[in-house]
């Protein structure tokens, strides 16, 4: 477990060069110089926590549904299309998947993936702490972007159009005590890569988080405090021509306790292609990979991952 990943201060010169080149090398990083108040981050956490204590039966009344949004039951996801292992077991832990606000009337009101939020109207303040969130995730996210597109010797403002109207999600996550008789195959998170571009992680004291290095032993992404940790995911990577890598992780708790995380998945327009840029490919390095529509790539491993997404067969 020896190794450490880089620390990245987002607001010091020469920020874009060294995030470039922990993105390159190990495709994780510490985030800091971020600018987001401790009490937004806290008050998250806390709207977390309050929801995953409140019954199950009101937690299932928002079940997840057909647009991606609401309440993920303990042990209802499964990483099929994790290319770094043979996931058969269901991760443990339990979850709330918040999306971009689409609003009735919206063009793209009832696509895939464009439909309502859930809220847990039983929290009043919930919906105000994860909205200030969301709000403060994306900021920073975007200022991520424009970064990786200076680290990419591209326009600051290159990659903006794509992100016009994002696809974005929060993911409160609750993992229980890993059980101490459970199997070796068995994971709060099994070892995956992310599907979209960037993912900005905080997280709790817990620990739990391990990051796959080049030669396959894991390191743990230790909790730092005021920083988030931010990854590479398979987009970027493909995107990249696979400069910046999607390094596998996984999380265990063995805290002894309840963890709690806040994954923010920070994605293009569903209707956006990902083709290799202009600076990841030249003589000597091809484009590796054919465009493809990100809405579609998401939809398969949306359609993969859930369980909620297998309907059954209709009897004959």
């Amino acid at each position: 477990m020896s190794g450490t990943l880089p620390v990245i201060d987002i607001s010091a010169p020469g920020a874009a060069t060294a995030l470039g080149r922990a993105l390159e090398e190990i495709g994780f990083a510490y985030v800091a110089g971020h600018s987001v108040p401790q009490p937004t981050i806290d008050a998250a956490f806390a709207a977390s926590r309050a929801f995953h204590a409140s019954p199950l039966a009101r937690k299932r009344s928002l079940a997840i549904n057909e647009w991606h949004r609401g309440y993920i039951g303990m042990a209802t996801s499964t990483v099929v299309s994790s290319s770094v292992a043979k996931v058969t077991r269901p991760n443990l832990s339990e979850s709330v998947m918040i999306m971009q606000d689409v609003a009735p009337g919206d063009a793209d009101w009832g696509e895939p993936l464009q439909g309502p939020n859930q809220w847990p109207d039983w929290l009043p303040g919930f919906r105000p702490a994860i909205d200030a969130y969301r709000d403060a995730a994306e900021g920073v996210s975007r200022r991520i972007i424009r970064l990786i597109a200076r680290a990419l010797d591209l326009g600051e403002d290159a990659l903006d159009p794509h992100f016009a109207r994002p696809t974005t999600f929060l993911r409160l996550l609750h993992y229980p005590p890993h059980p101490v008789d459970a199997e070796d195959d068995q994971f709060g998170a099994a070892p995956h890569t992310d599907y979209g571009i960037i993912t900005l992680l905080a997280q709790d004291s817990s620990g739990g988080l391990q990051v796959r290095r080049r030669d396959g032993g894991w390191i743990d992404a230790a909790p730092l405090a005021g920083t988030f940790v931010l990854n590479v995911a398979d987009m970027l990577a493909r995107w990249t021509n696979d400069r910046f890598v999607s390094t596998p992780h996984r999380v265990v708790n063995r805290s002894g306790g309840d963890r709690y995380s806040l994954p923010y998945f920070f994605d293009t327009s569903m209707a956006s292609t990902i083709e290799c840029l202009a600076t990841c490919t030249g003589p000597g390095n091809p484009a590796k990979y054919p465009p493809v529509r990100y809405g579609d790539y998401l939809l398969d491993r949306i359609n993969r991952n859930y369980h909620y997404r297998h309907k059954p067969a209709a009897a004959e």
